[in-house]
């Protein structure tokens, strides 16, 4: 037998056909129906969302495809004079909700567009499956930093620094790997906004600042900080609003700025501490390699382990994530599971991301 599930549900909104077909023969025989209505609640839901004109939901979707653009913009640009035929691009998009304890993450993208824009299979989606496994969907790199960047000798981390920095734990055949807390994401949020420019480029801007103890321990103190892995975050708890809550009216504008580099440091550095007490070697990479004051915060707080970038292992620590999900794309494409349930919590190994075909 060569069995297919089809689910439909349409615009009368009434409830979900589902149908089991073989298709042995070309026709198909269909073996067995099923249907499950809409319950008020999300019936209305729906509606609600059909009638939002030019709010969230269209304002997401034509979002999406301006990415979708983006993105074959930027493959285009990246093959251009080559003669590389990839076999496929792994596509993450861009995170605009994470919420894993609700059992959900968004990601903007729309992977069938840029298919057919560059003509390449595209594999997307590559939270999700994890999450539908009781996971936190993230982080999913500490398997590529497994497999390019243990040493069965020396217990290290790998440390990305990004919006959100996140922790590999590579201890012989163990791995682990957490989300530890914002890295640049409030910090070049709040640079933007009282100086203009996107960024504080290598941390010049906090250096002129005093660290506020008191702002520094209200911002320790929170929550997602205490917990043990796994875990994830995003914006959705680290934002602005959360920022402007704990910041009294007198604050410096500088002197936030040089707090939020400590705590940036601070969320790396007792993170290692408290979960990868044996490491003796930590290798940076993201965009926070860059602000020179952070990275010598974070080093100052782990004085007895050795730090550098990950261009000292092979790979500059700009391009480690889009490898990463390169390499994502790759295990999807070979069907071979990517996630590590002790990272993410998931029920077991799962073979992630959608993909659309060329």
């Amino acid at each position: 037998m060569s069995c297919y599930v089809g689910l439909m549900s349409g615009t009368s909104l009434d409830g979900i056909d589902a149908v089991l077909v073989d298709f042995e023969n070309a026709s198909g025989r269909t073996l067995k129906t099923a249907y499950v209505p809409y319950h008020p609640e999300i019936k209305q839901t729906l509606l609600d969302l059909h009638f939002s004109k030019a709010g969230e939901l269209e304002q997401s979707l034509l979002a999406a495809n301006q990415l979708a653009r983006l993105y074959a913009e930027a493959v285009n640009q990246l093959l251009d004079g080559t003669d590389v035929t990839p076999r496929a691009i792994g596509c993450h998009g861009q995170t605009i909700r994470h919420r894993p304890e609700l059992g959900y993450t968004l990601q903007l993208n729309n992977p069938a567009l840029l298919a057919e824009l560059t003509g390449i299979d595209v594999v997307a989606d590559f939270r999700n499956r994890d999450i539908a496994a009781g996971g936190q969907g993230a982080p999913l790199v500490p398997a590529f930093h497994q497999a390019v960047f243990a040493d069965s000798d020396t217990p290290r981390a790998i440390i990305n620094i990004g919006g959100i920095s996140n922790i590999t734990h590579l201890s012989g055949t163990n791995v682990t790997g957490f989300d530890c807390g914002p890295g640049n994401l409030l910090l070049d949020a709040w640079c933007e906004r009282h100086t203009g420019a996107p960024y504080d480029k290598d941390g010049a801007w906090a250096r002129e600042g005093e660290v506020s103890n008191s702002l520094l321990d209200k911002l320790l103190s929170n929550d997602f900080l205490q917990l043990a892995p796994p875990k994830s975050t995003g914006r959705d708890l680290f934002n602005m609003a959360w920022l402007e809550h704990q910041i009294s009216a007198t604050a410096q504008a500088k002197d936030v700025q040089a707090t939020l580099v400590e705590f940036a440091a601070r969320c790396i550095s007792d993170a290692i501490t408290r979960h990868c007490a044996d490491v003796r070697e930590i290798y940076l990479c993201g965009g926070g390699t860059h602000n020179g004051l952070l990275v010598q915060r974070l080093t100052h707080h782990l004085p007895h382990i050795s730090a550098a970038s990950t261009e000292k292992l092979g790979i500059a620590p700009d391009w480690v994530e889009a490898i990463a999900f390169a390499w994502l794309a790759k295990q999807t494409m070979e069907r071979r599971p990517s996630n590590i349930p002790e990272v993410t919590g998931a029920a077991g190994p799962r073979i992630l991301g959608a993909v659309y075909p060329a």
